[in-house]
C-alpha cells in the first residue's frame, strides 16, 4: 500500500504570482502536439496534399490556436451541462469562474471538433482530413493532464483490495483506505497506450474520417473501461446501469467513431 506523496499543486512562486503544475501540464500538451503534427506532417498522405496548399507548420501553429480556444470553451460549457447543469442554471457567472476548476474531456473534444470545423471551413480544406491529421497528436496530450490530475490529487480512483501492491491512500478523499491510482491508469491507457496504437494505425494511408473514427472508439473504449476504476463524481454517483457520467458520454462517442470508421471505409479510395 502506497501514500499519496502530497505533492505542492504549485510549481512555482514569483511574488503574487503562482504558476500550478496543472498549468504546466496543459502547456506540455500543447508543446507536445505541436511537435507531433509537424512531425504528421512528414506522413506521405499529408505530404503529397497541394490543394487548395500544401500543408505547412504555419498551419499547425493557427490549428493550435484555434483548438486551445474549443477545449477551454467546449471543456468548460461540457462541464457545466454534462455534470452540474442545475447549478450553472441557478448561478450563470459561475460558468466563467474556470479558476474554481471544472472542466470535461467530452466538452473539450466537441469544442475542439467545432473549432476545427471553422478552421477547415476558413482553409477551405475537407474538415475530415484535418482531424486525421489532429487525431493520433492528441493522446500524449490527455496523459499530461492525467499527470496534473494525480498531482493536484484529484479525480482518485475506488477502494482497491488490501494487498494490491500499487494502492494508493489518497487522505483528501476522506479515507484511510487504499484506492486505485485512477490518473495512472488513465494516463496509461487514454495517453501512451492509445498513442501508440493511433500513430501506428496513421501512419499507412487511410481513407479520409478512418483515423479520426479510430480515435473515437480508442478513445471511448479504453476511457470506458477506466471509469470502472475512478470514484464518480460525489454529486452524480452511479447512473443507469451501474455505469458513471463519464463511460455514459463514452457510448454515443464509440458509436459515432464506429460509423464513422465505416463510412469512411466504403468510400471510393482518393
Amino acid at each position: 500500500m502506497l501514500m499519496y506523496p502530497h505533492i505542492d499543486p504549485i510549481a512555482v512562486r514569483l511574488g503574487p504570482l503562482a504558476i500550478h503544475w496543472y498549468g504546466i501540464t496543459y502547456l506540455v500538451a500543447f508543446g507536445l502536439f505541436y511537435f507531433l503534427a509537424t512531425r504528421r506532417l512528414r506522413h506521405p498522405q499529408f505530404a503529397a496534399v497541394t490543394q487548395p496548399a500544401p500543408w505547412s507548420r504555419r498551419d499547425i501553429e493557427d490549428m493550435l490556436f484555434w483548438g486551445v480556444v474549443g477545449v477551454i470553451v467546449g471543456g468548460r460549457l461540457g462541464f457545466c451541462l454534462f455534470y452540474k447543469p442545475e447549478f450553472y442554471a441557478a448561478h450563470p457567472l459561475q460558468v466563467f469562474a474556470i479558476w474554481e476548476g471544472g472542466m470535461s474531456f467530452h466538452g473539450g473534444m466537441l469544442g475542439v471538433i467545432g473549432a476545427m470545423i471553422l478552421w477547415a471551413h476558413r482553409r477551405g480544406r475537407p474538415w475530415l482530413q484535418v482531424t486525421d491529421l489532429v487525431a493520433p497528436c492528441v493522446p500524449l496530450g490527455l496523459a499530461s493532464g492525467r499527470v496534473g490530475n494525480f498531482i493536484n490529487g484529484e479525480l482518485w480512483g475506488r477502494f482497491a483490495p488490501p494487498d494490491l501492491p500499487w494502492g494508493m491512500v489518497f487522505p483528501q478523499s476522506g479515507s484511510m483506505l487504499p484506492r486505485h491510482p485512477s490518473q495512472i491508469y488513465q494516463f496509461l491507457l487514454e495517453g501512451v497506450l492509445l498513442f501508440v496504437l493511433l500513430w501506428l494505425y496513421a501512419r499507412r494511408p487511410r481513407q479520409t474520417g478512418q483515423v479520426s473514427g479510430a480515435f473515437l472508439v480508442g478513445y471511448g473504449v479504453l476511457r470506458f473501461i477506466a471509469e470502472y476504476f475512478r470514484e464518480p463524481d460525489a454529486y452524480l454517483g452511479l447512473l443507469s446501469l451501474g455505469l458513471s457520467m463519464g463511460q455514459w458520454l463514452c457510448v454515443p462517442m464509440v458509436l459515432a467513431g464506429i460509423a464513422l470508421w465505416a463510412w469512411a471505409s466504403r468510400r471510393p479510395a482518393a
